[in-house]
Parts: C-alpha cells; sequence; structure tokens
C-alpha cells in the first residue's frame, strides 16, 4: 500500500481486473477497497476478504440514480456521496460523468494501471493494457 488512499469500485473495474490477473493491485494501492452488496452480486464470484461491502443509507438518491444509470452503478455512486472516498473506481461513462457532476473523482481500469505504474508497482502499463484488449472490454485508441 503506497498511502492512505479509500475507493470505492464498480463492478467493471473488478471484472477488467480480475480478467488481466491484476486485482491484487487494488489492496496494494489503495488502502480501503469499498463496494456495494448489489456490485459485489454483479460481480457474480466471491470477492477477495480485502473488499469491504458496505450498504448505501441513502436510498432516495440511489433510486434517482438508478434511473441514469444502472444499479450497480447508481449504488457505487450514493455510496461515494455518502462516505469519504478519494476515488470512484468505475470504467461507465454515463456514471463517471454523473459522479464528477457530483464532484466524486473518478479513476477508470487504465487509470488504476497507470497509477500502478507512477506508484512502481508494476514495471510497464503496456502488457495490461494488450491483455485488456483481448478482452470483451474496450479501450479508446487514445487512451491506449
Amino acid at each position: 500500500m503506497i498511502k492512505k488512499v479509500v475507493v470505492i469500485t464498480d463492478t467493471s473495474c473488478f471484472i477488467i481486473l480480475d480478467k488481466i490477473n491484476a486485482l491484487h493491485l487494488l489492496p496494494f494501492l489503495f488502502s480501503k477497497v469499498i463496494t456495494t452488496p448489489e456490485i459485489a452480486d454483479e460481480y457474480g464470484k466471491e470477492l477477495p476478504d480485502w473488499v469491504i461491502v458496505q450498504h448505501v443509507q441513502d436510498l432516495d438518491l440511489q433510486t434517482q440514480i438508478k434511473e441514469i444509470v444502472d444499479p450497480g452503478e447508481a449504488s457505487a455512486i450514493a455510496l461515494a456521496a455518502e462516505i469519504k472516498c478519494d476515488y470512484l473506481l468505475t470504467d461507465d461513462r454515463a456514471a463517471r460523468k454523473l459522479a464528477e457532476q457530483r464532484g466524486i473523482m473518478v479513476k477508470g481500469s487504465a487509470g488504476v494501471l497507470l497509477y500502478a505504474k507512477q506508484q512502481k508497482a508494476i514495471p510497464l502499463i503496456r502488457p495490461y493494457l494488450d491483455c485488456i484488449q483481448q478482452t470483451n472490454f474496450r479501450i479508446s485508441q487514445i487512451t491506449y
């Protein structure tokens, strides 16, 4: 762990980092990795024991957000609005935009890999990006 950085993560980051064998970077880079029960269900696998699963308290806010993005993303954004976190980890464009409009800092999976490189947790980003390109997940050519 580099420094005390708290993140709330959406399903997409769990899935893509798991697919490229980089899920282990999250507890190394971040002091707390938090998610919601909705995201845990969407992920479809048992989450590692270092992931904290926390319920959203403001269900009205979560319901409002659910009109714009899917239930998992809505729960992540609502939780990020409730508790102090440094970043919301999501790759969904609509969720990113909505979170940023609410003043929530956002990183995507590629941003996590860049941060890992900056923190010297990985020597190179390119091999991970190449692995992502081999999945059904798409990264823009500009990001790549």
